[in-house]
């Protein structure tokens, strides 16, 4: 149990501190998830891109032209 002045300079650059602290943790992890989300988008236009070709008038039941 800590004991002092909870209105202390110390004490506020403490809680300043752990904010700080919080503030740069949930933007690491933001930009994770921010990332894989870009990753997803990519990946479903690049797979729209390529169906119209798989879906043509060659393509087979696999989805490749032969």
């Amino acid at each position: 149990m800590c004991f002092g002045n909870s209105d202390s300079p110390m004490a506020i650059a403490m809680n300043m501190g752990i904010i700080v602290m919080l503030v740069v943790v949930a933007g690491v992890l933001g930009g994770f998830a921010s990332f894989f989300i870009y990753l997803m988008r990519r990946a479903r236009r690049v797979a729209a891109q390529a169906d119209p070709v798989e879906t043509g008038p060659y393509a087979t039941s696999e989805g490749t032209a032969q």
